[in-house]
């Protein structure tokens, strides 16, 4: 489960800001929309099951949802010796920090076991690299690795420190040590040259690459979700579920592939890793959705559809494996979910979601305010970005301003008082 996440200096975010799940605990109402997280040795605050994003274009409302895929990206990478240039840029307004790398740190609960995960890297390599794990509510670091730039003609270096309570021994941590390139976090690389019987490193690494992050539209996700109904049938009948629920009378959908382009040749977009998992090749497809009305029924082909009904389409496949039981995806992560969506049916998701049993966090941005006037979220799960004079994102809570718990959110938010509109001159 997510506690945090902070950034800085990592494209319009500057300084460093942090966006919490932990809840306020001053607040009464939306009981459901929190849930106790379990962790050893320690009593530990409630979380958030949701949150929103809001602010205007350009106030850096999807470089938090980047800085989530950056992370997630890192920790699914296959140790290489390929260099590929990181998707990282620091803050362009300020001369200082051009050559200085991004910082991203994010706090977590897994398998009841509290960790913090911190990397800072440029476009070239990993300069820093630490995870902390806590024991009765002390942290214990695992190993930290900081690289030293060369100095006067001298070589640069990678500094290793190792923790006592880190599981292999010395010959390995060096082994492990020696494997690591500049672009591939040691957590990965060890967890790939280790037995199954280590399973220290194994379990945050595993949170840190389940995170799911969807973004750039659902058009790639539709054409999964395509192949995969193809695949197996009954995964059509759930989304037919799903659709028929939002008011959208599908009964049947079918998907049959009509071109194969190699068994391996899989998703090379933000479904890279819904690719690995389910082995499914890049074939072309083709859906045809049953629709059902007082007249009878029709059937319409996939490109036929109307955009909202597409992006449903697509956003199925995350949303279902999201929610589905024994999922090991902890947090999803959208971009624009409110994209072609109504809001009533933004609401709808949320709602089932809130109410739902599992314990996995959702976090999205929005442009949607209808959701600040449903009383389904509380103040501490609306956030907002905005840009200071020096065009940097400022990250802030709505429960961080002054207020009542009853006030007209929506209604205050339009007015400004929690910053985060776009200035349109006259």
């Amino acid at each position: 489960m997510l506690i945090e996440l902070s950034v800085q200096n990592f494209r319009s975010i500057r300084e460093r800001q942090t966006f919490s799940m932990v809840a306020a605990p001053r607040l009464i109402k939306g009981k459901q929309n929190k849930f106790t997280p379990k962790v050893k040795g320690e009593r530990f605050p409630a979380l958030l099951k949701v949150a929103a994003v809001y602010g205007p274009n350009a106030s850096g409302k999807s470089t938090l949802v980047l800085a989530f895929d950056l992370l997630a990206r890192l920790a699914q990478q296959q140790p290489t010796t390929e260099k590929v240039p990181f998707n990282v840029m620091p803050f362009r307004f300020d001369k200082s920090l051009l050559d200085q790398p991004s910082i991203i740190e994010v706090h977590f609960i897994k398998n009841e076991t509290r960790y913090s995960f911190e990397v800072a890297l440029t476009r070239d390599r990993i300069v820093t690299e630490v995870l902390t794990m806590y024991r009765g509510g002390e942290p214990v670091e695992l190993y930290s690795r900081r690289y030293q730039p060369a100095v006067s003609g001298t070589h640069g270096a990678e500094i290793y420190e190792f923790g006592e309570a880190l599981e292999g021994g010395g010959e390995l941590h060096r082994v492990w040590q020696r494997l690591t390139g500049p672009q591939t976090l040691f957590l990965t690389q060890a967890v790939a040259n280790s037995s199954e019987e280590l399973t220290q490193l194994r379990v945050p690494r595993e949170w840190l690459a389940s995170l799911l992050v969807v973004k750039d539209g659902m058009s790639v996700w539709g054409s999964v979700s395509q192949r995969l109904v193809a695949k197996a049938p009954q995964f059509g009948e759930q989304i037919a579920s799903l659709l028929s629920d939002v008011d959208i009378p599908v009964t049947t959908i079918r998907s049959e592939l009509t071109q194969s382009k190699g068994e391996n040749d899989t998703e090379q977009s933000q479904d890279d890793a819904f690719g690995r998992l389910t082995g499914l090749s890049s074939a072309a497809v083709h859906t045809t959705l049953t629709h059902r009305t007082a007249l009878g029924d029709a059937e319409f082909d996939f490109s036929e559809e109307s955009d909202g009904t597409k992006n449903l389409f697509g956003f199925s496949l995350p949303w279902l494996a999201f929610l589905s039981k024994g999922s090991p995806m902890n947090l999803m992560v959208v971009d624009e979910l409110d994209s072609s969506l109504h809001p009533k049916l933004v609401e709808a998701l949320i709602r089932r979601h809130v109410q739902g049993e599992p314990l996995c966090q959702l976090l999205f941005t929005t442009h949607d305010t209808h959701l600040m006037d449903t009383k389904l979220l509380r103040r501490d799960q609306l956030w907002v970005t905005d840009r200071d004079i020096n065009g940097a994102t400022q990250l802030r809570s709505i429960h961080d301003f002054q207020g009542r718990e009853s006030e007209d959110i929506e209604k205050r938010y339009y007015e400004g008082r929690y910053r985060g509109l776009p200035f349109v001159r006259q």
